[in-house]
């Protein structure tokens, strides 16, 4: 088969999605089926065009046997009315880079941004191919959820068009089972359309491996000290503001703190810990996920947040993958269906959202008890080893279209 992804985030970005994406495309090479990728300009998270496609309206590259075509749209992070221009230019110029593309046998749009849905349904109408929109994240009830946008006029357009999109697309891959559900029985989305397409992990780019001594010394690292990695996006929904928090409460204890990514948050998050003066937390940009296995080698675990909300419940963080398949103890300050599979897994320590009195305690579990981090990072990893590969995962999701 012939798919063709439109999404406006990939590699060589950084970021959930654009680890996912090239991970379910590489597999489904590996299966031998064709992919052809048309995407944005890479300028994620900073908000500004990368230097060697600054100038460019369209180029078209080769990635790894994929055929890329890249189109240019307003650059910006954040949000307000820079962001909104940001999803509609490429919502506009995406159509160039589909009309120089071949006619696919399924298209496959990611989302959000949800408008991008538009342009999807368009170019699948014209060819008169399915279309697959693919629901990373649950807009715009995660918006309403976290009070980010009130209920008005934009508010009720934005769930006119999602109710329209989910109309017309002929299959809507979801992440979880939680969300699946909430596609079924609230918004009326026929069970057959929704298929399940859950976060995987490449378990040979993320794996166990020894402590790596040159980055160590790179870093300047004590001997014993005690690194809580952060890999990932610095958002809202994220709730950092436990992590500063618990290291506010861990100041005394020989614990780093390093979060590694951006996102619109990040500056806040900054600030905020400017203001604690916290010497125990350390921030880095954004890194390829290769630098993020050698990291988590000198990790004691890995930290997956979230902020205290039922729609937040339904998520599965790709970080919490990446953190079991590098054999460490995921901390999850959570709860829902990404801390039920930490407990499945019986991977880490699930702590309450918001919580940093018990995050804290968690960490100092880790500490005193190092036999202990070890049996749960081993749990981890043979966990997604057995049940999120991405060969596993994908190939679930092709059986559910033959059994479509």
């Amino acid at each position: 088969m012939r798919f063709l992804v439109l999404t406006q985030y990939f590699h060589p970005e950084t970021g959930a999605p654009q680890v996912r994406l090239a991970a379910m495309i590489r597999e489904l090479l590996r299966l031998g089926h064709t992919v052809e990728v048309v995407t944005a300009l890479p300028n994620y998270p900073n908000g500004k065009i990368f230097s060697d496609y600054q100038g460019r309206f369209y180029r078209v590259e080769n990635w790894e046997g994929v055929r890329l075509h890249r189109v240019w749209m307003y650059a910006a992070t954040g949000a307000g009315f820079k962001r909104l221009l940001n999803y509609f230019s490429f919502m506009i110029t995406a159509l160039w880079g589909l009309r120089r593309a071949k006619k696919p046998d399924y298209l496959f749009v990611e989302s959000p941004p949800l408008f991008l849905g538009i342009t999807g349904y368009i170019a699948a109408k014209i060819w008169r191919v399915p279309f697959i929109l693919n629901i990373a994240d649950l807009w715009p009830d995660t918006i309403r959820a976290l009070g980010l946008m009130q209920d008005g006029f934009a508010l009720r357009q934005a769930e006119k068009l999602e109710a329209w999109l989910y109309r017309k697309a002929n299959y809507v891959t979801v992440v979880t089972e939680s969300v699946r559900q909430i596609l079924i029985n609230d918004k009326q989305v026929q069970a057959h359309k929704v298929l399940l397409l859950p976060n995987g992990v490449d378990t040979q780019l993320f794996q166990p491996q020894s402590v790596d001594a040159a980055l160590k010394t790179l870093m300047n690292l004590p001997e014993n000290q005690n690194v809580i990695l952060y890999t990932g996006t610095h958002g809202y929904a994220h709730g950092m503001e436990v992590i500063l928090q618990a290291a506010q409460l861990l100041s005394a204890e020989n614990v780093l703190f390093l979060c590694v990514g951006g996102g619109s948050e990040k500056n806040r998050i900054q600030q905020l810990c400017e203001q604690k003066k916290l010497k125990n937390v350390l921030f880095w940009t954004s890194h390829p996920p290769e630098f993020i296995n050698r990291l988590y080698s000198l990790a004691l675990a890995g930290i997956s947040s979230f902020r205290d909300s039922p729609l937040l419940e339904c998520t599965r963080p790709a970080k919490t993958l990446a953190i079991m398949a590098c054999g460490k103890p995921v901390l999850y300050s959570g709860a829902g269906e990404g801390a039920q599979l930490v407990a499945s897994a019986k991977a880490g320590i699930i702590t309450p959202p918001e919580n940093p009195a018990a995050l804290s305690e968690a960490i100092r579990k880790l500490i005193r008890d190092k036999a202990y981090a070890t049996q749960l990072g081993h749990n981890g990893r043979i966990y997604v080893e057995k049940h999120l590969q991405w060969s596993t995962v994908v190939a679930a999701w092709l059986q559910q279209f033959k059994e479509g």
